[in-house]
């Protein structure tokens, strides 16, 4: 499945602003929960709806609501936990999953560390958090976990991306959309997408 980039003006706007090496950690932080919201307004445009009814203050009415067991959210840890509340404050019910992984830094391949899902994760459409994919294997390795538990409707979101990243998940995980704010031109020596914004968690939590 192709790869989806959201150039909504604001979403650009605000990316810029991440962007900045100046940009301090209070508004870094607080632009990946605008823009992950933005971003998933436009990714949950399909998601299928069900008839009900409700009674009104004045009469009852015919409405349409998400069908089925709705959503879950999973972070990849640390960074994706930056994308979770902008997205919780549009679907409160969500249920929200969390997969620890970090690169090393040697081989840049990915090593677990954590897991936990919902336990219904296989009856919910799925969207993997991830604010950077660059060499593509942290994502590959959440998206495999994922899929042991049965789930089947899995989104991809990432705030910025390489052509490597896209690559590598579109071969593991063709049918998975990825769902992007931006495709910069590549990697570098050292796995950082280029022009990138450098390290997402590190400029979300103040660390270095």
């Amino acid at each position: 499945m192709p790869h989806v980039i959201i150039d909504h003006p604001l979403i650009q706007h605000k990316l810029s602003i991440l962007r900045d090496r100046e940009t301090p950690v209070r508004d870094f932080r607080a632009l990946c929960t605008e823009i992950s919201m933005l971003m998933a307004f436009e990714a949950m445009r399909d998601l299928p709806l069900e008839v009900a009814q409700v009674d009104t203050p004045v009469a009852p009415a015919r409405v349409r609501r998400l069908a089925g067991k709705k959503l879950a959210l999973v972070a990849i840890l640390r960074a994706g936990l930056a994308m979770v509340d902008g997205i919780l404050d549009l679907v409160p019910s969500a249920r929200v999953g969390h997969l620890g992984m970090y690169r090393d830094p040697k081989s840049l391949s990915p090593v677990g560390y954590y897991a936990k899902l919902p336990s219904d994760i296989a009856e919910r459409d799925v969207f993997v958090l991830d604010p950077m994919l660059a060499t593509g294997g942290s994502a590959v390795a959440a998206l495999d976990r994922i899929k042991e538990e049965g789930a089947e409707r899995v989104r991809l979101l990432c705030i910025l991306a390489a052509p490597e990243g896209v690559r590598a998940v579109e071969r593991a995980h063709p049918e998975v959309e990825i769902v992007l704010a931006a495709l910069d031109e590549r990697l570098d020596e050292h796995g950082y997408i280029v022009p990138g914004l450098g390290d997402a968690g590190d400029r979300i939590y103040g660390t270095r």
